[in-house]
């Protein structure tokens, strides 16, 4: 995929997530997955913190592969690493109705 605009990217991302499954998985999962990241920072002080941002990361992911069987399509990113940054901002596109 070429440098685009991220409109582009987006509606890229969404032609592999068209099942209401798939959908509802990631408008869970991805959430998930970026909460648990910044929780990550957490364990520079509370070392014994750690299951808690490394649970909702698996179960984030857990999901969204679940959407993906559901979808009958691989994860965009088994095409390109690049649409691993892409599916957060498609949830905030999707949270705005822009998506």
């Amino acid at each position: 995929m070429s440098p685009e605009p991220a409109r582009d990217w987006i509606g890229e991302y969404a032609k592999s997530h068209e099942h209401p499954v798939n959908r509802v998985c990631h408008m869970v999962g991805i959430p998930l997955v970026a909460g648990s990241i910044l929780l990550f920072a957490v364990l520079f002080f509370r070392p014994d913190f750690w299951p808690i941002p490394v649970s909702l990361f698996v179960l984030g992911w857990i999901f969204q592969f679940a959407g993906h069987y559901a979808e009958g399509k691989p994860p965009e990113f088994f095409h390109d690493w690049r649409f691993l940054f892409i599916g957060l901002r498609w949830w905030i596109a999707k949270m705005r109705g822009k998506a």
